[in-house]
């Protein structure tokens, strides 16, 4: 695959963390619920972009982005997750050079996925990270969007 297969943009179907193993009792995370939001781009010059969240994360009571409680800002945070950077194929596995990150760890860092793609439908799986206490794989599945327009104007 030479790359051109991932450009374009994506939009979210589904989002499920699966423990490593069987020690936890909640094999299967709906980190954003069952049927998250989220949009994923791929550019043709080499850079990415990904946002992803919950439908219901709640609205701020006071309308001010930077007036919500405590509790609505741990919300919100909780329920999302952005990141952007350039981007490389390296056979099955895109890897992604992050420089923007709603999640501070992950600025400066590669992150690097497997991907499948079938049709319209791309999937793809992390290497096991820590969250929720376990060890888990992550996996989202996508599905290509038509372009609104084509053609600059």
């Amino acid at each position: 695959m030479g790359g051109k297969e991932l450009v374009g943009t994506w939009r979210l179907v589904s989002a499920e963390y699966k423990a490593v193993d069987n020690s936890v009792s909640t094999r299967v995370i709906y980190p954003y619920d069952r049927e998250p939001e989220g949009y994923l781009v791929y550019s043709e010059n080499g850079y990415m972009s990904v946002a992803v969240m919950s439908k219901d994360r709640g609205a701020f009571a006071s309308g001010d982005r930077l007036g919500g409680t405590t509790e609505e800002k741990v919300r919100a945070a909780d329920a999302y997750l952005s990141y952007c950077g350039s981007y490389e194929l390296r056979g099955n596995r895109v890897v992604h050079h992050i420089k923007v990150s709603l999640f501070p760890n992950w600025v400066g860092t590669d992150q690097e996925r497997l991907f499948e793609l079938a049709d319209d439908t791309l999937t793809l799986s992390t290497t096991p990270f820590l969250f929720g206490g376990a060890m888990r794989i992550g996996q989202l599945i996508w599905k290509r969007v038509e372009p609104l327009f084509t053609g600059a104007k």
